[in-house]
Parts: C-alpha cells; sequence; structure tokens
C-alpha cells in the first residue's frame, strides 16, 4: 500500500464525514482509495458518488478498476460499457475490459477487444493478446505475436519478461535469456534465467533466481518447481517432491513437472505417491512416452515385468529419446526378473552414466521436467 495515499484517505474520510455528499471530495476519496489499493473502499464511495452525481467517462472506468481489482469482474464490465459510452475509442477502457474478461477465463470476448490500435498504443495491451494466446495453448499464434510485439514495445520490461517464459516454450533459449535479461527484475524474468541456469546445471546460480523470483510474492510455480529441482540436484527428495508437488498443481497440465514430482516421490521411498504423479501424467495426456515408462518403473520395481515390458514398448513407440523406458529397459535386461535387482540397479544409476546420453538419471528427471 502506498503509506502517503493511505494518509491522505484516512484524512479525507474524516472532512467526509461531515460533508457526506460532496461530489467533489467523494472523487477525490474514491480516487485516493483506489492509489491506495483500499478496492472495497473505493467501490463503496464510487457508488455514493453515483447516487449523487452519475458517474461517466473516466470516473466510470475507475471504479471498473476498484471492481475489477476486488474480483467483482461482471460489475466492473458493467462500469467500462459505462465509460466507452463517453469515450468509445479510449484503449485504456478497452484494455481494462479485455482484462477484465480474461481474469474471468473469457478470451474470445478478450482477444476482440484488443485490436491493433489497441496493442499497438498499449504495451500491456500487446503483452495481455500475447499471454493469451500462450495461455491456450496456441504457440504459432503467440509466437508471431511475440516477436512483432518485442519489436514495437521494445522498452517494456514486463512484455520481455513475459516473452521470456513463451520463449522457453517455443524452445527459443536465446532469446528467451535475451529477453530476460531486459525483463527488469520482472519475477518471471527471474525465473526465466534461473531456468536457464538450471538447464546447464549452475545449480547455485539457480537456487538464486528462484529464491528471488518467490521472494516478490508473485504467483510463480515454475520458480517453485525450479527449487525442487535444484534440491533434486543435491539428492534432498522429500524437499524436491514438496516443491515440485505444489507448481505441478499450480500448473495442472505441465506433464514433465507431474513426471518430475513422481520421480522425487519414488526417490524419496514413497511408491505410491510416486504412481499417482506418474499417472496424473498419463491421465492428462496418454502420448506422453515419459509417463508411460516412468508407470513401466514402477511395475518392475512392483516385481510385474510382463506389464513392465508392455509400457516400455510404448514409451519407446511415442519417444524413442525416452529416458524412463531406456532406463526401464536397463532394468527388465539386468534384472533377471527380479524386482529387488531391479531397485539394486535403480540406486547405481542415480550416480551412473547409464543413459544413451551419457548422463545421469537426476540429470535426465531435470531435463524432463523443463519440458512439457
Amino acid at each position: 500500500m502506498d503509506n502517503s495515499a493511505a494518509d491522505r484517505l484516512k484524512s479525507l474520510s474524516q472532512f467526509l464525514e461531515s460533508d457526506r455528499e460532496n461530489p467533489a471530495l467523494l472523487r477525490d476519496v474514491a480516487e485516493t482509495a483506489l492509489e491506495a489499493n483500499e478496492c472495497d473502499v473505493a467501490i463503496q464511495v464510487f457508488e455514493r458518488l453515483n447516487a449523487v452525481e452519475p458517474l461517466e467517462g473516466e470516473l466510470a472506468n475507475l471504479a471498473g478498476i476498484a471492481a475489477m481489482r476486488a474480483g467483482d469482474q461482471s460489475t466492473a464490465r458493467e462500469w467500462y460499457d459505462v465509460a466507452s459510452k463517453d469515450m468509445p475509442d479510449d484503449a485504456g477502457v478497452m484494455f481494462n475490459k479485455a482484462w477484465s474478461h480474461a481474469l474471468s477465463g473469457e478470451f474470445d470476448a478478450s482477444v476482440e477487444l484488443l485490436n491493433e490500435d489497441v496493442t499497438k498504443q498499449l504495451p500491456q495491451a500487446a503483452m495481455l493478446d500475447m499471454q493469451i494466446a500462450h495461455e491456450r495453448g496456441e504457440f504459432e499464434d503467440a509466437e508471431a505475436k511475440m516477436d512483432a510485439y518485442l519489436e514495437l514495445h521494445a522498452d517494456y520490461p514486463p512484455l520481455a519478461a513475459a516473452a521470456s517464459v513463451l520463449a522457453m516454450d517455443v524452445y527459443r533459449p536465446d532469446l528467451a535469456r535475451e529477453a530476460a535479461l531486459k525483463g527488469g527484475g520482472h519475477p518471471d524474468a527471474v525465473t526465466t534465467l534461473g531456468t536457464l541456469d538450471l538447464g546447464e546445471f549452475k545449480v547455485d546460480q539457480a537456487e538464486a533466481q528462484f529464491t528471488q523470483a518467490l521472494a516478490t510474492g508473485h504467483n510463480n510455480p515454475r520458480a517453485e518447481i525450479g527449487l525442487g529441482l535444484v534440491a533434486l540436484a543435491r539428492k534432498d527428495y522429500s524437499g524436491a517432491a514438496a516443491w515440485i508437488d505444489k507448481g505441478a498443481e499450480q500448473f495442472g497440465d505441465h506433464l514433465g513437472s507431474w513426471v518430475a514430482a513422481g520421480w522425487s516421490y519414488l526417490l524419496a521411498d514413497d511408491k505410491e505417491k510416486a504412481r499417482a504423479r506418474f499417472q496424473k501424467a498419463l491421465n492428462t495426456d496418454d502420448t506422453f512416452g515419459e509417463a508411460h515408462g516412468s508407470l513401466a518403473i514402477m511395475d518392475i520395481l512392483d516385481g510385474d515385468m510382463e506389464e513392465g515390458q508392455h509400457k516400455v514398448q510404448i514409451a519407446l513407440r511415442l519417444d524413442r529419446e525416452s529416458f524412463s523406458a531406456s532406463l526401464a529397459s536397463i532394468l527388465i535386461a539386468n534384472s533377471k526378473g527380479q524386482s529387488e535387482t531391479a531397485q539394486r540397479i535403480l540406486d547405481r544409476a542415480l550416480q551412473t552414466s547409464v543413459l544413451p546420453s551419457g548422463g545421469t538419471l537426476e540429470q535426465a528427471i531435470v531435463t524432463a521436467a523443463l519440458s512439457d
């Protein structure tokens, strides 16, 4: 909260007690309350002002912002409609209404408002347009918008930060780092830098970046998963499972995160939770080879070699480079059908370069978690 705004709000509210229907004073109190982020107060005062002197134009827009921040998107859009009558071509009002629709998950309505004029005038509108395409999984469209908007609004750090996240998801690490460095310390940008460091197994640097990103209080499942992978690299398996689980729950459908959570639980010797996480990934997308391969390993460790072999075949058919399927094949070939032997081989694999890539299993888990 802005303390100076809070102080002004306190003083103005005292004046308002003795002059309750003064429209100028009501406007000052409502605007100051909004500045102080006291949205409930702002909403109440805007309603009182509207009863005295109907809101229009910019005041209606501000009332919409107060309602939007308070989570009442229906009321927010009603106020934006009022504002639009007086300012039909105002980019700010159109953006605010688009943002409100986006917060309600109404992406079609949001995008319809983010026309070329609005995205040219307001970098935040361009960012929202790009983020909606990203959120919808429309990666080709999102990538095209990213390239265009980064050129159009080259000096807007939040857009660069959002672009850094998208660039990671479309496998453009060089652009991701370039955009993150322009992100002005935004949590998304810092998380991207941490993710890039983690991909190069610079564990200490990555941990510092993820910790910094989370210190802002910003909702950031990528940073939470990042700290889980840092814990995994340090063999803190219980800590890894807790962090990755938390991030995966927020993401919901990020397949690599569920697989990484499963492996963390398996390494922490909690097979029941491990299998549940692998199954979650499979239920989300049954074409994800790592989910089949990881469940194959669970079957092998439980002594069901036949079912394990079946899942390995599915995994390799879906992804010839699947690290879990490769490991499962090794377990089957060397365990002679004994689950205890398979467990010993798995334990050794944690420290040995057993995979075709030459990397350790832990490195493979980190790599899988950083991709989808």
